[in-house]
């Protein structure tokens, strides 16, 4: 089938990412290049984002917050996925008049395992300001290593930001992640400033809603106009994916504008489904747009994973899908 629409295969793509390279790529993704405080608009019915601006433009300042006065760690922003969390963060960092790095999560602890704990802990030591996008707290061995490396850096003076990976409208559930951040951080926990951003998912993703796959007729619409495509079978996509380390994934993706993916179909192995994640998030931070065959890309993730440990991710898979998806 992938041969019958015109694209190239994900499949046949090899990236080799260098410790050099995955340093040059910490920087906001291209969806938030151009954020700043003055492109964030808050929602009215949500005091607290607009009480975020504030917060994180006063914390966006080197000399105050590396005073003896105001021995602050960083910023911790809270909330809901799609309440412009990164773009805060991307803001943040924009702000910001020193030397700086953003990266998810993931980004940071691929470098570590690329370089060793030491020589990473060096190299992010020459930095002032390192923003942690969707640091996430269900990982211990990760979280452990996060910890050690945000200790031992801001003995240094290192300030960070970081933003959480909460579910939107949990009745106060988003609450407990900078509790537990608070308390896997520990140390310098406290030291940071919590910001609670509350709100809804500003691309109306609702988790429940189907989205309708396409017809072979109109993926190969999806793809006839020009823009650079790539086209591959879902289940040798997922093979793919399981040979390459996360952090290859936006490098896999480079000069993508559009993925069309053929017969999908909901997920029975949960690794897979943590990788297609990662993948959705880079394809997301890229804005590339996606379409599908087979299963509606919203409803590939089973009842029962949106219900356990990761259902985070899932619920911001699923809400950037649907954005995707809608492009």
């Amino acid at each position: 089938m992938a041969t019958e629409l015109p694209g190239e295969r994900l499949v046949d793509r090899h990236p080799e990412v260098s410790a050099t390279q995955m340093l040059a790529d910490l920087i906001p993704p291209r969806e938030f290049q151009t954020a700043s405080f003055d492109n964030y608009i808050p929602d009215p019915n949500y005091p607290s984002q607009a009480a975020a601006v504030q917060v994180c433009k006063s914390g966006a300042k080197p000399k105050s917050l590396f005073s003896k006065a105001q021995p602050l760690a960083g910023v911790y922003l809270d909330g809901g996925f799609g309440v412009g969390k990164t773009h805060l963060l991307a803001a943040y960092y924009r702000d910001f008049k020193g030397t700086k790095l953003f990266g998810s999560f993931l980004a940071f602890t691929s470098l570590i395992g690329a370089l060793g704990f030491a020589p990473a802990q060096a190299l992010l030591g020459k930095y002032q300001l390192i923003c942690i996008d969707e640091f996430e707290l269900d990982d211990p061995g990760n979280t452990m290593i996060m910890s050690r490396l945000l200790n031992e850096l801001s003995q240094k003076g290192v300030l960070f930001a970081a933003t959480s990976n909460t579910p939107p409208n949990a009745l106060g559930e988003g609450r407990f992640a900078a509790a537990d951040f608070q308390r896997e951080i520990q140390g310098i926990g406290s030291k940071f400033t919590f910001v609670r951003v509350d709100g809804e998912d500003f691309r109306h993703r609702d988790p429940d809603q189907t989205l309708n796959a396409c017809s072979v007729e109109q993926l190969a619409e999806f793809v006839a106009d020009g823009s650079n495509v790539s086209v591959d079978d879902f289940r040798l996509l997922l093979k793919h994916l399981s040979t390459l380390h996360p952090s290859k994934y936006s490098h896999l993706l480079d000069g993508i504008e559009k993925v069309a993916i053929l017969d999908a179909f909901s997920f029975k192995d949960e690794f897979d489904a943590l990788r297609f994640v990662a993948f959705v998030d880079r394809a997301y931070e890229a804005q590339i747009k996606m379409r599908s065959t087979g299963a509606a890309l919203t409803k590939i993730f089973p009842a029962n994973y949106l219900q356990g440990g990761y259902r985070k991710k899932y619920l911001r898979a699923i809400s950037r899908i649907g954005a995707m998806a809608t492009a």
